[in-house]
Formats: C-alpha cells, structure tokens, sequence
C-alpha cells in the first residue's frame, strides 16, 4: 500500500441487587450465613457480573451488520489522495454469517474505526479471515511490494511521556507534512506471499510502522482462519517500549504497488481482557 500513517466505550452497567425477586432468592441463603459472608457474596456477584461485562470489546462486530456496502455504526471508508482505484467492500453472508468481502484489483483503502483501547487491560487481539489468493509480488522488505492479500491495521495515540525525545522531533515533523493528528505507531498483522511467519520489520516506507508476518504463502488459501494475538507483547517486541493507547484499528486489502488483484473476507474483531 505505501505510507499509511492516518486517523483512526465505555462499557456500562447495571444491577439491581435489592429488588423483590432478588431477596426471595436470597432468604434460605440468608437464613444460614451471616449478614458479613452475605454481603461478601452479594460484592462477589457484582464483581463477577462487571467482570463477565468487560471481558472483551467488540471492536468488529461484522456479523451483526446488514448485507450491502454500508458499513457498521463506528466504522468508516480509509482513502488516501493519491490513490484513485479504491479496494471494494461489501457485507455478504458466509453460511450463516455476515462478513466482509474486499475485493482489490490495482487498488488500495480500506475500512476503519477509531478506538481507545488499554492494551494494560485488554492485551489480546482476536479475528478470524479467509484469502482467495495471495499477492505474488508481496514483498514486506520493498516498498513495490507494500501489497497484502489481508492485513489488520492497528493505530497508537501519541502520548508524549512515553516517547522519546528523537521520536519527539519525528512525530512533529510528520504532523507539519501531513497536517493532522497522526498516531504514534502503528503495527500491520499481514498475510504475505512468502515471508516467514513470525518476522518483525519495519514498514518499507517507515519505522513508525512494524509489519507483523502471521500468515504466509498458499496453504490455507480458501480457508477460515482464526487469529489471537497479545498485542501488549507484540508492540514491546517490536517497539521495545510500553504501549500507549490503540486509538484505531482498520482492515485493508491493497494491491496497488504490485497492479494485482486479490479478494479477502474478515469476521469480527474483539479485544479480550487479561486473565
């Protein structure tokens, strides 16, 4: 794709514990404990409810989306000005199961929804997509063959306490060129042609983006796959830093420095909370 350095709730809730119902449940349980170990079970109840609510955040919830080409509450088209031929994004259903489907041929955007995400809290990424084909020329070390067949997109806030003084100087230098509030980093989880999984580089355009090789080649080509990552621990590996906040996450299928064509399909995205 080429240098992409862009933009990119709170979970509330509620419980009635003193109601009607509820301490006719809890009378032949009251009867035989002290009002100490009640009110002890009473705030574990509740703990664990809060718990069971912030277990993950649906960054993606793709499969309750309708079948079209207008995208979910949150998410929005990803453009660039230079880029004239857009990759196409449509909801479909897979079996059962709404999805999406980005078909590229010589072309590049993608989708995006802007977050703020603890990673402290919530380190793990989950998804699961599926590619028709891989990009041939795919080429994570070449800035002409900046092209996936598939790629989770994942944006950092700029938080200047957790940056150093050189990239300081960077982050500004790129805010007067571009002239918007840029992230601080970013990192790229991609299917490529023929790197090894696992490999860690910098982006061919920039330091500022790490490429994250999780799939590779043909093998599961036409299959579902499903991913889990600790973001937490990939952005130290691959920074050697604390994470600051995600502020966005985007899907994208790109094929414009190769000219060729691919067709991808993405399921939901969520965020799971430490164990």
């Amino acid at each position: 794709m080429g240098f992409l350095f862009t933009q990119f709730t709170d979970v509330t809730w509620e419980r009635k514990l003193y109601s009607d119902t509820f301490i006719k449940m809890i009378k032949p349980l009251a009867a035989v404990i002290s009002s100490v170990t009640l009110s002890a079970y009473l705030l574990a109840m509740s703990w664990s409810s809060v718990v069971q609510a912030e277990a993950t955040i649906d960054v993606g919830k793709f499969s309750t989306a309708a079948e079209g080409n207008i995208p979910p509450a949150g998410w929005e088209p990803l453009v660039f000005p230079k880029i004239a031929k857009h990759t196409d994004y449509v909801f479909v259903k897979d079996g059962d199961v709404v999805v999406v489907k980005a078909t590229s041929a010589a072309a590049a955007s993608g989708l995006t929804h802007k977050v703020k995400i603890d990673l402290s809290k919530y380190p793990v990424i989950k998804w699961r997509w599926k590619v028709s084909n891989v990009i041939e020329k795919s080429d994570v070390a070449r800035k002409d063959g900046d092209d996936y067949a598939a790629r989770i997109y994942v944006t950092f806030a700029y938080e200047p306490d957790k940056v150093s003084f050189g990239k300081k100087l960077k982050y500004k230098a790129g805010r007067v060129l571009f002239g918007q509030d840029i992230p601080i980093a970013a990192i790229n989880y991609i299917w490529e042609s023929k790197t090894p999984v696992d490999t860690i580089v910098d982006n061919a355009y920039t330091d500022f983006v790490k490429m994250i090789v999780i799939e590779s080649g043909k093998d599961k080509v036409g299959q579902w796959v499903d991913e889990e990552r600790n973001l937490y621990e990939d952005y130290k590996k691959a920074f050697g830093s604390e994470p600051p906040l995600v502020s966005g996450v985007a899907i994208m299928t790109d094929t414009d420095n190769t000219g060729e064509s691919a067709v991808a399909y993405y399921g939901d995205i969520v965020f799971q909370a430490k164990q």
